[in-house]
């Protein structure tokens, strides 16, 4: 599969960008664990202008993480075009556009899923965006539409793809749902199928394990996979569809004390990258899934959760002897 000059492997792996979530260091994690291209979560094109040292931190990422995008959104042409060159001279392998995130505060300013409203200004703005990154390579994340009355999205993929957007990821699910109910493949399927479509498609939504990135490849025909909430405190979903595409075979889970030693590697890097302070909150978000079904493992995590440094939170974590607990069924 290409994006313009990125080349990845078949069926390629996606990391999803998620508020929060999607930092340096889980980046850096999911790229060991074998996810073909990480993004940061998303970035307000109006901050980027601005200089907002938060904007500019979450732009910051380490090598390891190429093939790595930076996904950007914002309601105004002007904005994203600045945006876009800053981003660009962070220098990404690739500049992403949201078009998808369905909450209030983002799309009453007609970013993110808002431009599912007004396609013109979506095509217009996708333009700019493409224009002003030059040769570097733009890809979108969408949804299927606003509601189940403004379903175009074979429409807007090749609206994209005429613009000089690179590749397509689709949600799917109209921002009406958001997260609630199934993901609509079957919409995919519809999308791939479109006369006259060549850039990449990449299916998202409900795939958390590697029979559901099989069962959404086999049946929709989707380029490639993102994988998102399935991801978060289980990296090795990445490594363990990549096996599962390849042989039909499941690798074993993780054991409890590889789970215990890779959140203790997460929480090291988050505080290199963060610093302490925060280094230490933002790893609150990720305690609760790499611990899941873990006997005693609420316990350990409540513990963790009042500690403010790294030292005693690690002191917790790997002296949690694999011996005094067993996985729930």
């Amino acid at each position: 599969m290409l994006i313009k000059n990125i080349s990845l492997p078949s069926s390629p792996l996606f990391l999803a960008p998620m508020e929060d979530v999607t930092d340096s260091p889980f980046r850096q994690i999911c790229r060991s664990k074998g996810a073909d291209i990480v993004y940061t979560e998303f970035i307000s094109s109006e901050a980027i202008i601005r200089d907002s040292d938060i904007a500019q931190h979450k732009m910051s990422f380490e090598e390891i993480e190429r093939p790595f995008g930076i996904q950007i959104f914002g309601g105004r042409e002007e904005a994203m075009e600045g945006a876009t060159k800053v981003a660009k001279a962070n220098n990404p392998d690739l500049v992403d556009i949201n078009f998808g995130c369905p909450v209030y505060k983002i799309v009453k300013k007609g970013a993110g899923a808002g431009c599912l409203k007004d396609l013109d200004m979506m095509e217009r703005m996708a333009g700019t965006v493409v224009d002003a990154a030059g040769d570097c390579p733009v890809t979108v994340k969408t949804r299927l539409g606003w509601d189940d009355n403004t379903i175009r999205i074979s429409e807007v993929g090749l609206m994209l793809q005429r613009v000089g957007v690179k590749a397509l990821t689709v949600h799917a699910r109209t921002r009406a749902q958001k997260y609630k109910g199934d993901a609509r493949w079957e919409y995919l399927k519809k999308l791939k199928e479109t006369p006259g479509l060549e850039i990449p498609i990449i299916g998202n939504g409900d795939v958390d394990s590697p029979q559901k990135a099989k069962q959404m490849l086999d049946e929709t025909g989707v380029d490639g996979v993102m994988i998102g909430r399935g991801a978060i405190g289980n990296p090795w979903i990445f490594e363990q569809t990549k096996h599962y595409l390849k042989t039909g075979e499941l690798l074993p889970d993780p054991t409890i004390q590889e789970r215990l030693e890779l959140c203790g590697e997460q929480l090291r890097l988050s505080v290199a990258h963060h610093g302490e302070r925060y280094g230490v909150i933002i790893m609150k978000k990720h305690y609760g899934q790499y611990l899941k079904g873990i006997r005693n493992g609420k316990k350990l995590r409540g513990a963790i959760m009042q500690e403010k440094e790294m030292k005693p939170v690690l002191e917790l974590l790997l002296n949690f002897k694999e011996d005094e607990v067993y996985a729930l069924a």
